[in-house]
């Protein structure tokens, strides 16, 4: 009886499709849109990006830095355990909190000072008796210094070791300011005395033991971070200025995330390297001291007179070394103890998580590093607390039904930052390709408030327009301008494409966005408020990395009100909001030709000495031609584009497009000696021509040793930046077209 079983089937299939059919022709309205396509074709609520920005409270931000800074928090502490569970229990707060809150942990090797043993820095006779010890701690100045856990100064990963000789002083510690030293001083078994600027912290000291330097001293000098002023009463408590006896701490390496696990996540299983493998350390001993003990050693130091530019503002002359002048010091030695200690730690990252509404597996990022050297009022706590006040204006918006975004959002609370972007790196390499592959945007706001003059953004140029559109929506503090107009007063460029608009800085490796735009290629920016750079010459704010960057700090100096923080938290959230709501992502692609084309107008001035080995830049002008004119295609594409609630895959596949634009830049070949580098655009480069990094390294290279396989790696290099340049028109080209 099988056969009745089918006919009984096909029949049944028939009624149900003929009651299909006449359910269409009657039971619905001609041109009725179902609510499933309104949903999906929903664009953006510019009525609740205002209702958002007014309800960010200034209070609330100043509530949250307070608690945010009542300890110290080092990474992987009690104190920073105890911010792991305070942000949880605010993304997990029923009232206000996200879909979802989670702790992700990682085993990351870090560094710490022994606080049994700490290090020194001292002037010893020729007998050996101590004649002047640095301080080792920072002067305690107000009243929220006075936690007994305030982390020695230091410089992490620095190595361990007792190191004695003349001492010279070498400015910013750059290969040039050694090469001028040993020009005229034999630098061998010498202590180098350095000031912070100019280059990595690392690479001072790196650069050092290239010419027989066997330790090295850093200080911060007035002149680059307080306008020069250096007595105590022009200083901190009684002014924003760094006081005599404050040591900016730091990361001593070049390479960012754990060191032992490099494009591996450090969890249990991991493999890790051994220490002697682990690259861009330094291997002679470093210790920080204040510009007071800097004062006492330089303003004593023998030698001829150091450069008009190497002079700063310590009261004195500044010679070159080595050694003391005959007095006070006479034919004394400086002594570098360091006892620094490397561990492996557990470090949490805090994920927060609201699901997107429409189309969940795509993702915007907001991260901000939780740890800091001391109490971290400005670094990190201040975009800390904005961020946690863009969580509970949106989580409350959440939690009452009033609103959920088409995209996720990700918050991420990121652990270990300090100590070279542990937490965000680490979890770039655990999530690679699901990050790789959804993610439409990452926001970092680290440090949100460095002064309240003007925004500062830095990013890649798709993330240009979506700045500008929010900039234009923020009201300044205290004036009636726009932040958009407020910032173009401040820093502007002349652009081919917009006429005179702000100006957005590039993005290197200075903070959480690095792994993600590096490594990842997702468009990244990093928005904050900072100075006047007409008023000051701060290299930055001056407090960074010391015991003086405390909630009195911020409050008094900073941001007194914190209306600041509140305009970074409208702008911050304002930008969110467009990312994870717009139908059509508000990513520009045409403001990358400016970028292309300039680098292309750099490159052309090595066109004389390439013709000799028989290379043309003419393919990579081609390339640009065709990148520009599939960006103008697909933005015009874009602007055109209707009745976009019956083409929902049209509306994804643009959205895809303008999603893998800066990933289109990435080769993972490109730079194989630098860890993560793949972005060939924006990695960092060593020459000072503002082109292709590969391109400008290896022409700088070939000319400097004119060897054959030098102008090959230029040659080399040419064929990666014009193959990314095709590959992201490509990228914005109708995909059906091969």
């Amino acid at each position: 009886m099988n056969w009745l079983k089918v006919v009984g089937a096909v029949l049944g299939a028939l009624l149900i499709l003929a009651s299909g059919l006449l359910i269409g022709r009657f039971g619905i309205k001609s041109n009725t849109v179902p609510k499933w396509a309104k949903d999906i074709a929903k664009d953006l609520d510019e009525e609740f990006i205002q209702q958002f920005m007014s309800e960010v409270d200034n209070k609330k931000i100043e509530d949250n830095l307070r608690v945010l800074t009542i300890k110290p928090h080092v990474a992987t502490t009690a104190a920073d355990e105890e911010l792991v569970q305070l942000m949880l229990s605010r993304w997990r707060d029923p009232n206000s909190g996200l879909d979802e809150a989670k702790e992700e942990r990682y085993n990351v090797f870090l560094s710490f000072p022994d606080d049994k043993n700490p290090n020194t820095v001292r002037v010893l006779s020729p007998d050996g008796t101590p004649q002047f010890t640095a301080e080792l701690t920072e002067a305690k100045l107000t009243d929220d210094q006075k936690d007994p856990n305030i982390l020695q100064p230091f410089v992490a990963f620095a190595p361990n070791g007792t190191v004695k000789g003349k001492i010279v002083y070498a400015n910013q510690g750059r290969i040039s300011d050694f090469q001028h030293l040993a020009n005229s001083i034999n630098l061998t078994n010498t202590i180098a005395i350095v000031r912070y600027g100019g280059i990595g912290r690392v690479n001072k000291a790196i650069n050092a033991a290239a010419f027989g330097v066997i330790g090295v001293i850093i200080y911060t000098d007035p002149k680059d971070i307080n306008d020069g002023k250096s007595d105590p009463g022009d200083t901190y408590p009684n002014s924003w200025y760094m006081p005599p006896s404050g040591v900016e701490r730091g990361s001593f390496k070049e390479n960012f995330g754990d060191q032992l696990t490099p494009y591996y996540p450090a969890k249990e299983f991991t493999y890790r390297i051994p220490e002697s493998e682990i690259k861009g350390i330094s291997h002679i001993p470093a210790q920080p001291i204040g510009f007071q003990d800097a004062r006492e050693l330089i303003c004593q130091m023998d030698g001829p007179p150091a450069p008009d530019a190497w002079q700063g503002s310590l009261g004195c002359a500044y010679n070159i070394g080595p050694g003391f002048l005959q007095n006070k010091y006479n034919n004394s030695d400086v002594q570098v103890n360091v006892y620094n200690q490397r561990t492996i730690r557990s470090s949490a990252n805090v994920m927060g998580m609201i699901r997107g509404a429409v189309e969940p597996d795509r993702y915007v990022m907001y991260g901000n590093h939780r740890d800091s050297w001391v109490h971290g009022a400005i670094d990190p706590s201040s975009g800390t607390a904005v961020m946690l006040e863009i969580t509970r204006v949106l989580g409350t918006k959440l939690k009452n039904g009033k609103w959920r975004p088409r995209r996720s959002i990700i918050f991420g609370s990121w652990g270990a930052e300090e100590f070279g972007l542990v937490g965000s790196t680490e979890f770039a390499e655990e999530y690679y390709s699901k990050l790789r592959d959804r993610t439409v945007a990452y926001i970092n706001v680290d440090i949100s408030v460095f002064a309240n003059a003007t925004l500062r953004v830095q990013g890649t140029p798709p993330a240009q327009s979506v700045v500008f559109t929010a900039t234009k929506q923020v009201k300044t503090p205290g004036n009636s301008l726009t932040v958009y107009d407020n910032w173009k007063n401040h820093s502007n460029r002349t652009s081919t494409q917009h006429g005179v608009i702000p100006q957005i800085g590039t993005l290197g490796i200075g903070s959480d966005y690095a792994p993600f735009l590096h490594y990842l290629g997702i468009t990244c920016m990093d928005i904050a408020y900072t100075y006047d750079t007409r008023v000051t010459s701060a290299r930055i704010y001056p407090a960074y990395h010391t015991a003086f960057d405390t909630f009195d700090y911020a409050s008094k100096y900073i941001d007194p009100g914190f209306t600041s923080h509140q305009t970074v938290g409208r702008t911050a959230g304002n930008v969110l909001l467009r990312l994870a709501d717009s139908l059509i992502l508000p990513l520009g692609v045409r403001d990358y030709v400016e970028t292309l084309e300039n680098y292309y107008t750099q490159a052309m001035s090595f066109q004389a000495n390439l013709n000799k080995y028989n290379i043309s830049l003419e393919p990579l002008k081609t390339a640009i031609n065709r990148y520009k004119s599939a960006a103008e295609g697909l933005e015009e594409k874009i602007k055109n584009l209707q009745n976009t609630e019956r083409r929902p895959l049209e509306v994804r596949m643009i959205n895809d497009q303008l999603m893998l634009l800066d990933r289109a830049f990435i080769n993972h070949l490109a730079f194989p000696d630098r860890l993560y580098f793949s972005h060939v655009l924006w990695a960092t480069r060593t020459s000072s021509v503002a082109t292709f990094p590969g391109l400008a390294d290896a022409y700088q290279r070939a000319t400097e040793s004119d060897l054959r396989e030098h102008w090959d790696l230029v040659h080399h290099q040419l064929t990666i930046a014009i193959q990314a340049v095709e590959n992201a028109a490509s990228t914005l080209e109708t995909v059906t077209n091969i």
